[in-house]
């Protein structure tokens, strides 16, 4: 099996890894519904077909275990197909990495008006789960930056979707996860910039309370801002960070070209090392690294955004049982005493997050039908995968959340209940109607179609399926479905 970026046809968070039935996503037979499709030498067709990307998503969104894969850097090399340095739209075929946008476009003064954590996410992926970044209140989601898509359906052939075109498709396709059909290429527009240095500054905060103090203004001043979270604080000292916030230097980098690689992470260590003693002995010295007050400095792009690009395969620290990654959104009412209840609940349950991300989402609208963001605030913990008491503490992470009226996000998840994504999208039976017949994912299964059995089944059918749990992978789907 190729290996995709060190990490093969694995999810980031490799908590179910082995060899997936993968073709390159121009191969013919999943054009033709699923039953028909299996004769041409693919039995695991009549699980269906799944577009992916990179395997930069966290749980099984980007997973078909019973289908097959559509990779989209397989076989021919993705292409830059168009860009207009005046206007800034560029086309590209899905399968182009972030990475390869920025060194195209850097040197005439555009950048991506939206990024994420890595610059190894593809186009179509980006689309697909309609991200967002550190600018959110400014810019909103990925998906707002959609001019036009291309995509191929196995029951409708060759479509341009557009928001006046097919607008149906092309909001369902923004967030669809890949399930409307497949992205061969899109048209964005780019944002302007005078360099993409990044003058950051960096304020070292005590409290939550400090944090929540600041966290709208801030929005107000910079174009970026995130916080990191000592999730080891406790006491008056809980949720004591970092607030980082920045803005595009007016002099600095065009070259668009990243630092290179410092180390890699050669062997995935039997027990994890984010975890006891050290990740607090390592959050209280991050948290010093940031001097009391606030420091202004120019640093590189690639610096400000990626900075975990820089250490290969930093996944593997986990541990051989992979890493859950839980990112809610919830209302700003009331949000400090939700995160803090957040907070409070992993240090209960014994674990405590090595990277934990606090951010302030804008009201800025997104055309997908099933995008995450939402106004509020979002909290980004990640876990070592420690068997049973894990889930629970997931399980119990997203009913905190579904009470204060947020939403858990779906392609960082590997376990959340039927319930709890139904309670988080309430359209999601809109994505549903739209669906390819020919797609299918690892997700949708234990989520949209569980919850489409239910519908379908009466009301002692219906129990039983609410606490079923298919395989380990869900074995939290029971704990939450009793919790909510």
């Amino acid at each position: 099996m190729r290996d995709v970026a060190g990490h093969g046809h694995d999810s980031w968070g490799r908590l179910k890894r082995g060899e997936r039935s993968a073709v390159p996503a121009d191969a013919g037979p999943w054009r033709k519904a699923p039953a028909q499709a299996a004769p041409d030498g693919h039995e695991r067709a009549r699980g269906g077909f799944l577009p992916f990307g990179n395997g930069r998503s966290y749980g099984d969104s980007c997973h078909n275990d019973e289908g097959v894969l559509l990779d989209a850097r397989q076989g021919m090399k993705p292409q830059i197909v168009d860009f207009d340095p005046v206007t800034g739209l560029l086309t590209a075929d899905a399968g182009v990495l972030f990475s390869e946008i920025t060194r195209h476009v850097a040197r005439h003064g555009w950048f991506l008006p939206v990024t994420p954590g890595t610059q190894f996410v593809t186009l179509g992926g980006a689309i697909a789960n309609d991200i967002h970044g550190k600018n959110h209140h400014r810019r909103g989601t990925f998906g707002r930056w959609v001019e036009a898509i291309e995509l191929q359906r196995s029951d409708r052939g060759l479509l341009t979707l557009t928001s006046d075109q097919n607008a149906d498709l092309f909001a369902a396709t923004i967030s669809g996860m890949g399930l409307t059909g497949l992205i061969r290429r899109a048209t964005i527009r780019l944002m302007k910039v005078p360099s993409l240095s990044i003058v950051q500054t960096t304020t070292r905060f005590d409290t939550l309370s400090d944090y929540f103090d600041v966290a709208e203004a801030a929005d107000e001043r910079h174009e970026y801002a995130v916080a990191w979270i000592d999730s080891l604080a406790s006491g008056k000292n809980l949720g004591r960070g970092h607030l980082i916030c920045g803005d595009h230097a007016e002099t600095g980098d065009m070259s668009g070209e990243a630092s290179g690689q410092l180390a890699g992470i050669p062997f995935t260590p039997p027990i994890s090392p984010l975890a006891g003693p050290f990740l607090k002995a390592f959050n209280e010295a991050y948290y010093r690294k940031a001097r009391a007050g606030t420091h202004v400095e120019t640093v590189p792009f690639a610096g400000f955004f990626y900075p975990l690009d820089r250490i290969g395969a930093w996944n593997r620290l986990y541990g051989p049982r992979g890493l859950f990654q839980h990112q809610s959104v919830v209302p700003y009412a009331d949000a400090e005493a939700v995160v803090r209840a957040l907070f409070e609940c992993a240090r209960s349950h014994g674990h405590g997050s090595f990277l934990t991300v606090l951010k302030r989402f804008g009201a800025l609208q997104s055309p997908g039908l099933t995008s995450f963001p939402r106004p509020g605030y979002t909290l980004t913990l990640d876990f070592p995968h420690k068997g049973p008491r894990t889930l629970a503490l997931l399980a119990e992470l997203d009913r905190i959340t579904v009470e204060a009226g947020g939403a858990v996000n779906p392609y960082k998840d590997a376990r959340m209940s039927a319930q709890t994504f139904a309670a988080s999208f309430a359209d999601w039976h809109r994505l549903e109607a739209l669906r390819d017949p020919a797609m299918m994912s690892n997700f949708w299964r234990r989520t949209a179609m569980r919850l489409t059995a239910v519908a379908g089944a009466g009301e002692g059918d219906a129990d039983k399926l609410n606490g079923q749990s298919v395989d380990p992978f869900t074995m939290a789907d029971g704990i939450v479905a009793a919790g909510t």
